[in-house]
């Protein structure tokens, strides 16, 4: 029989690209998602993408433990992936209340829930923020936590909280995988990030910049300690993270014991790159010089960030396969297919206007919860 895993926010960026390699990993998903940044059209894609429909929809949020549970207990959810939650830097700072509410009580959520139903896997949705500026680099899952932002910090008291749920629980297991930089989208050009408003992120900026919905790029801060000046990352494909989910569920999943419930695994590359660097590569990408301005640096950033990605390699035998040529090529592949669409218009991007397709999403009232929407097995 196959195992069924919950991906809470799984409509998202990320967890959209993991749905899929789940699907062809051979797995059953159901997605708790509240489309509060995600589209119910890029769901209607993924089936097509993976070459399965074994994927079911719950509209909901997962700061409702009530509704997480009838999930889980409906489902008979083997393995959840957490996912759902903001997740921009410059807002968290602007407004860190908010990123103390929603992600900390939606993660709460889900542990009490999974707790009273007995679902004793986990795979959370962490972040390499939790390091800070740390001089360390590359950093290694060893490296003590210093994070320079409320995101940040909301990720590291997340990771606390699993702790002390895997030491009161008995058979609980999880997995906190760091993330550093997620870029790219699925080289069916089906899927990718294309983000609300104005992008916190560097590759939709710079994608929507070299589309024209976006005069230029703005680069934050050019006098970092780095190669030339603009900050550095550790830019990973988001494909290859969300290969690195589906090994890491299979090794909760496959473990009969554990001496260690909680642990924190880097996900990225080991290899670093420049904003300026990025916009190099992506020019090349789309065959054009990308026009940008360096402007001062922005609140919550650091200098550079860089993984070291051993620990997922000797633990789960995952390692990222995909450069940042392929990165750039994957994004702009998207970025085109999305802004060609019939009548996305001169300087705005489609991608939260489309409807469903009748055949792969019904309007039939899920059993349970009202309002929510099933994607057909």
């Amino acid at each position: 029989m196959k195992k069924r895993i919950l991906t809470t926010g799984g409509a998202g960026y990320i967890g959209s690209h993991t749905t899929v390699e789940l699907l062809k990993a051979g797995y059953s998903v159901v997605i708790l998602d509240n489309f509060e940044n995600s589209d119910r059209d890029r769901v209607a894609r993924l089936p097509l993408i993976a070459g399965t429909a074994d994927v079911r929809l719950v509209e909901g949020d997962v700061r409702d433990a009530q509704l997480v549970a009838d999930v889980l207990k409906h489902h008979k959810i083997d393995a959840v992936m957490h996912f759902a939650g903001k997740k921009a830097v410059s807002e968290s700072v602007a407004d860190p209340l908010l990123y103390y509410h929603d992600n900390i009580t939606g993660a709460v959520s889900v542990l009490s829930a999974m707790r009273d139903i007995g679902c004793n896997k986990l795979i959370f949705s962490s972040s390499a923020t939790v390091y800070g500026n740390t001089n360390h680099l590359p950093t290694p899952e060893t490296v003590p936590p210093s994070v320079s932002n409320p995101y940040g910090r909301t990720k590291l008291i997340i990771e606390e909280i699993i702790d002390d749920t895997a030491a009161s629980l008995s058979n609980f297991q999880a997995l906190s995988l760091r993330y550093f930089n997620p870029v790219g989208a699925h080289s069916s050009g089906f899927i990718g990030e294309c983000p609300r408003g104005v992008p916190n992120n560097l590759f939709p900026y710079i994608a929507q910049a070299a589309a024209g919905i976006r005069d230029y790029v703005q680069i934050h801060g050019g006098d970092y300690e780095t190669s030339d000046g603009t900050g550095s990352r550790d830019y990973i494909h988001v494909v290859d993270l969300a290969r690195g989910h589906v090994a890491a569920v299979e090794h909760l999943l496959s473990a009969s014991t554990n001496p260690t419930p909680h642990r924190k695994v880097n996900l990225g590359t080991g290899q670093g790159h420049t904003v300026l660097q990025v916009l190099q590569a992506f020019s090349k990408a789309c065959g054009f010089q990308i026009p940008y301005r360096i402007g001062p640096r922005r609140a919550g950033d650091v200098a550079a960030s860089l993984a070291d990605p051993s620990l997922g390699l000797a633990l789960f035998h995952w390692k990222p396969m995909l450069g940042l040529e392929q990165m750039c090529q994957d994004h702009w592949h998207f970025q085109k297919r999305e802004r060609n669409k019939p009548g996305s218009g001169v300087r705005m991007p489609l991608c939260a206007h489309e409807t469903a397709s009748n055949h792969l999403v019904s309007n039939e009232t899920h059993p349970l919860t009202a309002g929510s929407r099933d994607v057909p097995n």
